[in-house]
Protein backbone atom coordinates (compact mmCIF):
# COMPACT_ATOMS: atom_id res chain seq x y z
CA UNK A 1 0.00 0.00 0.00
CA UNK A 2 1.50 3.36 -0.98
CA UNK A 3 1.82 6.40 0.91
CA UNK A 4 -1.25 8.98 0.90
CA UNK A 5 -1.12 11.35 -1.90
CA UNK A 6 -4.21 13.80 -0.81
CA UNK A 7 -4.31 15.98 2.36
CA UNK A 8 -6.09 16.58 4.74
CA UNK A 9 -10.29 17.02 3.58
CA UNK A 10 -10.66 21.06 3.78
CA UNK A 11 -10.17 24.65 2.50
CA UNK A 12 -6.43 25.68 4.36
CA UNK A 13 -8.38 29.36 4.07
CA UNK A 14 -11.23 28.33 7.07
CA UNK A 15 -8.64 28.22 9.44
CA UNK A 16 -6.94 31.59 9.09
CA UNK A 17 -9.16 34.38 10.60
CA UNK A 18 -8.77 37.56 8.91
CA UNK A 19 -8.85 39.29 11.69
CA UNK A 20 -5.24 39.54 12.39
CA UNK A 21 -5.25 40.07 15.77
CA UNK A 22 -6.55 35.93 15.98
CA UNK A 23 -4.43 33.67 15.98
CA UNK A 24 -4.57 29.81 14.75
CA UNK A 25 -2.04 27.18 14.21
CA UNK A 26 -0.47 26.76 11.03
CA UNK A 27 0.24 23.67 11.01
CA UNK A 28 -3.65 22.80 10.18
CA UNK A 29 -2.97 25.29 6.89
CA UNK A 30 -0.05 22.33 6.24
CA UNK A 31 -1.52 19.88 7.10
CA UNK A 32 -4.34 20.96 4.19
CA UNK A 33 -1.82 21.05 1.33
CA UNK A 34 0.62 18.49 1.93
CA UNK A 35 0.18 14.80 0.57
CA UNK A 36 -1.42 12.74 4.15
CA UNK A 37 -1.83 15.94 6.19
CA UNK A 38 1.24 14.83 7.47
CA UNK A 39 4.18 17.24 8.51
CA UNK A 40 7.88 15.91 10.45
CA UNK A 41 8.40 19.10 12.50
CA UNK A 42 11.64 19.22 12.99
CA UNK A 43 12.73 21.00 17.23
CA UNK A 44 8.55 21.55 17.84
CA UNK A 45 10.15 23.29 21.36
CA UNK A 46 12.56 25.42 20.35
CA UNK A 47 11.71 28.77 18.70
CA UNK A 48 8.03 27.58 18.35
CA UNK A 49 6.92 30.87 16.64
CA UNK A 50 8.40 28.95 13.37
CA UNK A 51 7.51 25.75 12.24
CA UNK A 52 9.79 23.94 10.30
CA UNK A 53 9.84 20.09 9.28
CA UNK A 54 9.65 17.55 5.87
CA UNK A 55 6.43 16.94 4.11
CA UNK A 56 5.68 15.38 0.84
CA UNK A 57 3.64 17.16 -2.36
CA UNK A 58 1.96 15.29 -4.72
CA UNK A 59 4.74 12.62 -3.66
CA UNK A 60 7.28 14.93 -3.74
CA UNK A 61 9.68 15.15 -0.41
CA UNK A 62 9.88 19.01 0.35
CA UNK A 63 10.91 21.24 3.43
CA UNK A 64 8.22 23.41 5.15
CA UNK A 65 9.42 26.59 6.63
CA UNK A 66 6.01 28.83 8.26
CA UNK A 67 5.30 31.42 10.88
CA UNK A 68 3.63 30.13 13.97
CA UNK A 69 0.81 32.53 14.88
CA UNK A 70 0.00 31.25 17.65
CA UNK A 71 3.23 31.53 19.15
CA UNK A 72 4.54 35.23 19.33
CA UNK A 73 1.98 36.16 16.99
CA UNK A 74 4.34 34.72 14.24
CA UNK A 75 7.16 36.90 15.18
CA UNK A 76 11.21 36.23 13.83
CA UNK A 77 13.55 36.40 16.77
CA UNK A 78 17.03 35.65 17.14
CA UNK A 79 16.47 31.94 18.28
CA UNK A 80 13.44 31.49 15.34
CA UNK A 81 16.32 33.18 12.97
CA UNK A 82 18.66 30.41 13.64
CA UNK A 83 16.44 27.69 13.54
CA UNK A 84 15.35 28.68 10.50
CA UNK A 85 18.70 29.42 8.96
CA UNK A 86 19.95 25.72 9.67
CA UNK A 87 16.68 23.94 8.22
CA UNK A 88 17.15 26.15 5.05
CA UNK A 89 20.87 24.67 4.66
CA UNK A 90 19.96 20.90 5.24
CA UNK A 91 17.33 21.39 2.56
CA UNK A 92 19.82 22.82 0.73
CA UNK A 93 22.30 20.46 1.35
CA UNK A 94 20.33 17.17 0.15
CA UNK A 95 18.35 19.11 -2.65
CA UNK A 96 14.74 19.44 -1.06
CA UNK A 97 12.55 22.10 -2.49
CA UNK A 98 11.68 24.49 -0.24
CA UNK A 99 7.85 25.65 0.68
CA UNK A 100 7.33 28.89 2.65
CA UNK A 101 4.48 29.72 4.63
CA UNK A 102 4.34 33.57 5.94
CA UNK A 103 2.42 35.36 8.48
CA UNK A 104 4.80 37.45 10.61
CA UNK A 105 4.38 40.73 11.80
CA UNK A 106 8.19 41.56 11.71
CA UNK A 107 11.09 40.96 14.26
CA UNK A 108 10.90 41.22 17.82
CA UNK A 109 12.38 44.77 18.56
CA UNK A 110 13.64 45.27 22.23
CA UNK A 111 17.18 45.44 24.14
CA UNK A 112 17.00 41.43 24.70
CA UNK A 113 16.68 40.91 21.44
CA UNK A 114 19.19 43.22 20.20
CA UNK A 115 21.26 41.30 22.99
CA UNK A 116 20.86 38.36 21.57
CA UNK A 117 21.86 39.28 18.35
CA UNK A 118 19.09 39.36 16.46
CA UNK A 119 20.42 41.50 13.60
CA UNK A 120 23.68 38.97 12.80
CA UNK A 121 21.42 35.68 13.31
CA UNK A 122 18.48 37.42 11.07
CA UNK A 123 21.34 37.91 8.96
CA UNK A 124 22.02 34.24 8.91
CA UNK A 125 18.04 32.87 8.07
CA UNK A 126 18.13 35.97 5.00
CA UNK A 127 21.97 34.26 3.90
CA UNK A 128 20.26 30.96 3.57
CA UNK A 129 17.25 31.61 1.55
CA UNK A 130 19.30 33.94 -0.80
CA UNK A 131 22.16 31.14 -1.19
CA UNK A 132 19.92 28.67 -1.67
CA UNK A 133 19.52 27.00 -5.22
CA UNK A 134 16.55 24.59 -4.58
CA UNK A 135 13.06 25.11 -5.91
CA UNK A 136 12.07 27.93 -3.36
CA UNK A 137 8.12 28.75 -3.40
CA UNK A 138 6.90 31.62 -0.87
CA UNK A 139 2.96 31.92 -0.03
CA UNK A 140 1.70 34.71 2.12
CA UNK A 141 -1.49 33.38 4.12
CA UNK A 142 -2.25 36.77 5.81
CA UNK A 143 0.50 39.75 6.27
CA UNK A 144 4.28 39.86 5.91
CA UNK A 145 5.50 42.98 7.36
CA UNK A 146 9.27 44.63 6.92
CA UNK A 147 12.74 42.97 7.27
CA UNK A 148 10.72 40.07 8.23
CA UNK A 149 8.73 39.52 5.41
CA UNK A 150 12.63 39.93 3.32
CA UNK A 151 13.92 37.22 4.92
CA UNK A 152 10.90 35.05 4.89
CA UNK A 153 11.92 33.73 1.77
CA UNK A 154 10.75 36.80 -0.91
CA UNK A 155 10.40 37.56 -4.33
CA UNK A 156 13.04 40.09 -4.29
CA UNK A 157 15.56 37.83 -2.23
CA UNK A 158 15.30 35.34 -4.67
CA UNK A 159 11.93 33.09 -4.42
CA UNK A 160 11.75 31.44 -7.73
CA UNK A 161 7.77 31.80 -7.21
CA UNK A 162 5.99 34.27 -5.06
CA UNK A 163 1.68 33.83 -4.17
CA UNK A 164 -0.48 35.48 -1.68
CA UNK A 165 -3.97 34.71 -0.70
CA UNK A 166 -6.84 37.57 -1.59
CA UNK A 167 -6.84 38.93 2.21
CA UNK A 168 -2.98 39.11 2.70
CA UNK A 169 -0.79 42.31 3.57
CA UNK A 170 2.39 43.23 2.47
CA UNK A 171 4.18 46.17 3.08
CA UNK A 172 6.93 47.70 5.11
CA UNK A 173 5.51 47.60 8.50
CA UNK A 174 1.82 47.30 9.72
CA UNK A 175 -0.32 50.39 9.06
CA UNK A 176 -0.92 51.66 12.33
CA UNK A 177 2.54 51.75 13.22
CA UNK A 178 2.89 52.96 9.19
CA UNK A 179 0.39 56.10 10.21
CA UNK A 180 1.75 56.94 13.68
CA UNK A 181 4.61 58.17 11.96
CA UNK A 182 3.31 59.54 8.36
CA UNK A 183 0.15 61.10 10.18
CA UNK A 184 1.35 61.52 13.42
CA UNK A 185 0.41 65.65 13.96
CA UNK A 186 -2.96 64.93 12.64
CA UNK A 187 -3.42 61.72 14.39
CA UNK A 188 -2.49 63.58 17.87
CA UNK A 189 -4.83 66.45 16.41
CA UNK A 190 -7.98 64.92 16.54
CA UNK A 191 -10.68 65.11 18.43
CA UNK A 192 -10.42 61.13 19.25
CA UNK A 193 -6.96 59.80 18.46
CA UNK A 194 -7.78 56.09 18.57
CA UNK A 195 -10.64 56.50 16.29
CA UNK A 196 -8.39 59.09 14.09
CA UNK A 197 -5.82 56.55 13.87
CA UNK A 198 -8.12 53.53 12.70
CA UNK A 199 -9.55 55.27 9.91
CA UNK A 200 -5.74 56.55 8.43
CA UNK A 201 -4.76 53.14 8.78
CA UNK A 202 -7.69 51.30 7.19
CA UNK A 203 -7.03 53.83 4.07
CA UNK A 204 -3.82 53.10 4.45
CA UNK A 205 -3.86 49.51 4.20
CA UNK A 206 -6.36 50.35 0.96
CA UNK A 207 -3.92 52.08 -0.61
CA UNK A 208 -0.29 50.42 0.41
CA UNK A 209 -0.48 46.92 2.04
CA UNK A 210 -3.26 44.55 -0.18
CA UNK A 211 -2.35 41.36 -2.20
CA UNK A 212 -3.48 43.17 -5.74
CA UNK A 213 -1.19 45.98 -5.09
CA UNK A 214 1.62 43.78 -3.97
CA UNK A 215 1.35 41.86 -7.34
CA UNK A 216 1.27 45.09 -9.08
CA UNK A 217 4.52 46.49 -8.01
CA UNK A 218 6.16 42.71 -8.48
CA UNK A 219 6.29 41.90 -5.05
CA UNK A 220 4.60 38.74 -5.65
CA UNK A 221 3.94 36.81 -8.90
CA UNK A 222 0.40 35.36 -8.40
CA UNK A 223 -2.88 35.98 -6.17
CA UNK A 224 -4.41 32.64 -4.88
CA UNK A 225 -7.77 31.33 -3.73
CA UNK A 226 -6.55 29.34 -0.62
CA UNK A 227 -8.27 26.09 -1.84
CA UNK A 228 -5.92 26.59 -4.75
CA UNK A 229 -2.69 26.10 -2.86
CA UNK A 230 -1.68 22.60 -3.08
CA UNK A 231 -2.74 22.84 -7.19
CA UNK A 232 -0.47 25.61 -7.46
CA UNK A 233 2.40 24.99 -5.71
CA UNK A 234 2.53 21.07 -7.07
CA UNK A 235 2.52 23.22 -10.33
CA UNK A 236 5.42 25.23 -9.06
CA UNK A 237 7.61 22.20 -8.29
CA UNK A 238 6.57 20.56 -11.02
CA UNK A 239 8.04 23.61 -13.08
CA UNK A 240 11.00 24.56 -11.31
CA UNK A 241 11.64 20.50 -12.02
CA UNK A 242 14.67 21.28 -14.02
CA UNK A 243 16.58 23.68 -11.98
CA UNK A 244 20.37 22.10 -11.56
CA UNK A 245 22.09 22.64 -8.83
CA UNK A 246 25.48 23.91 -9.01
CA UNK A 247 28.87 23.13 -7.36
CA UNK A 248 27.86 20.70 -3.83
CA UNK A 249 27.39 23.09 -0.51
CA UNK A 250 27.79 21.40 2.87
CA UNK A 251 25.77 22.36 5.54
CA UNK A 252 28.36 25.05 7.29
CA UNK A 253 28.21 25.81 10.94
CA UNK A 254 26.15 29.33 11.55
Amino acid sequence: MGLPTEPLAGDPGDVVPTDPRKVYDVRDVVSRVVDGGELLEIQPRWARNLVVGFARLDGRAVGIVANQPRYLGGVLDADTAQKGARFVRTCNTFNLPLLVFVDTPGFMPGTRQEQAGVIRHGAKLLHAFAEGEVPKLTVVLRKAYGGAYITMNSRALGAHMAFAWPGAEVGVMGPKQAVGIVHRRDIAAAHDPEAERDRLADAYADEHLTAGVAAADGHVDEIIDPAATRARLAWGLSTLGGIERGSYRGNLPL
